[in-house]
């Protein structure tokens, strides 16, 4: 296990503001940003597209996530193409993975109902890591409140993967680094 390294990703999901649940809707971008804990430094960043099965990118979700149909049409990947992708580039069972909240059990529901393998056996909810520190008092926040408790200023837009995947690793070296790297990254 490289515990030296962490591998932040974000997922962005079909959604609608039709009457669904928005809970269901399949994976159509992962964003990755791999964090070196001994420099501070982001090492590397990638952004997939994934062509859904089943659901379609509706004008809502285009509007929430800035990706539309024709980008997942050209771009975008089956998602088992995807995982073993990530798992060759960024290293599967011998990284840790972590993303804001529950991205792990989307992915794994994903993987289960399409019988695939997940690329990560280690996972941390960073949301739960922030949380924990004594001085957070808003103990419900979003990652982009929990940057600015932080002191971090968003960078691009929110609600795209691979910007969500950077700006959270971005704030996982406020937890994991030690100060006087985390002063070189400011």
């Amino acid at each position: 296990m490289n515990f030296n390294r962490i591998v932040c990703f974000d997922l962005e999901m079909c959604c609608w503001n039709d009457g669904r649940d928005p809970k269901t809707g399949e994976i159509i971008e992962i964003g990755l940003a791999e964090l070196d804990l001994d420099t501070g430094e982001i090492v590397r960043r990638t952004q997939h597209y994934v062509k859904p099965e089943h659901d379609e990118i509706s004008e809502f979700c285009t509007e929430l996530t800035g990706i539309k149909p024709q980008v997942i049409h050209k771009n975008g990947k089956p998602l088992a193409e995807i995982l073993r992708s990530i798992e060759s580039k960024f290293g599967g069972k011998h990284k840790i993975y972590g993303a804001w909240g529950h991205d792990d059990r989307i992915l794994h529901a994903e993987c289960a109902a399409k019988g695939l393998k997940v690329p990560f056996t280690e996972y941390i909810n960073l949301a739960m890591i922030f949380r924990l520190q004594r001085h957070v008092k808003k103990k419900r926040c979003g990652q982009r409140a929990a940057m600015e408790i932080a002191g971090l200023e968003w960078e691009g837009r929110q609600h795209s993967g691979y910007v969500d995947a950077y700006n959270l690793a971005r704030l996982t070296r406020t937890l994991f680094c030690d100060s006087e790297t985390q002063e070189k990254h400011k």
